[in-house]
């Protein structure tokens, strides 16, 4: 009798809408084009010095571009999906 109660008074209904797993989604690929930027760079002789592994790209975008996706991240799990935009 209890477990019939549960079924019907349970929803199915998810937790995030459309507009949030859009900006997860964003927010990954920023992550993922960040990690992508700070790739690469290096030499295959250790006994060779390689200053390209501290160019702009990698020491100054790559990062940025990271904490970016992590903040819309963090955006699109608090957004409200079901907030109407005419109020």
């Amino acid at each position: 009798m209890g477990e019939q109660k549960r079924k019907e008074t349970s929803n199915t209904e998810f937790i995030f809408g459309k507009k949030n797993y859009k900006f997860m989604l964003i927010g990954l690929g920023f992550i993922v084009l960040g990690f992508m930027l700070m790739s690469g760079g290096g030499s295959d002789d250790p006994n060779i010095y390689d200053p390209s592994i501290f160019s702009w790209r990698r020491i100054r975008l790559a990062p940025a571009m990271v904490l970016i996706g992590f903040g819309i991240q963090v955006y699109a799990i608090l957004l409200n999906p079901n907030k109407d935009s005419k109020s």
